[in-house]
């Protein structure tokens, strides 16, 4: 089995980073949620917001790393116009080649109605997957700020799992477009 150097970095953003980032938020989710000093000691408390702070910080960096590496490296290919003027390179094409890059593949219809894979379901995705990163950067940021104080109070626990929940939600979303998108019209 052999990769291109395409399908590697694919493989990279899509798999590598988002299993990294879905192991994190299982780890946070399950932190903050049992942070709460009816169920753990004091030294349990400053143990675990330390867990708490890396795990937080490691999903941030991480959502950044995969917005990044999709951004700049893997939606260019994606974007690229190979086949001139109304698709004319996706012409008869089952899916996308050297003269008809994934978008113009969608937009040409040439498999089916395809289309708004590209108008609705890549162009959003480009846009609510920047703000996943932005979220988790937030929930470390409140993680590093209120600390131990997250083990008393439930109002800043529980912002903490909003904001943190709201940073998975975005990026499954954009996973979802992502995977059915390159499902759909890989990049090759």
């Amino acid at each position: 089995m052999e990769f291109t150097n395409r399908e590697t970095w694919t493989l990279i953003h899509g798999l590598i980073l988002g299993t990294f980032f879905l192991l994190a938020f299982a780890g946070g989710l399950a932190g903050l949620w049992s942070l709460r000093r009816e169920y753990v000691t004091p030294a349990g408390v400053v143990e675990r917001v330390k867990r708490l702070k890396i795990g937080t910080a490691a999903m941030a960096l991480v959502a950044w790393a995969t917005v990044i590496t999709g951004t700049w490296i893997v939606y260019p290919w994606y974007r690229e116009s190979l086949a001139g003027e109304a698709g004319a390179g996706c012409q008869g094409a089952q899916t996308p080649g050297e003269k008809c890059s994934p978008r113009d593949f969608l937009l040409s219809n040439s498999s089916g109605n395809t289309e708004d894979w590209h108008k609705f379901g890549m162009e959003w995705k480009e846009h609510i997957a920047w703000i996943s990163p932005m979220l988790a950067t937030l929930a470390a940021f409140l993680v590093f700020y209120y600390g131990p104080a997250l083990a008393r109070s439930r109002t800043a626990r529980l912002l903490v799992l909003v904001v943190f929940t709201g940073a998975f939600a975005t990026a499954a979303i954009a996973g979802l477009f992502g995977a059915l998108i390159t499902k759909t019209a890989p990049i090759t």
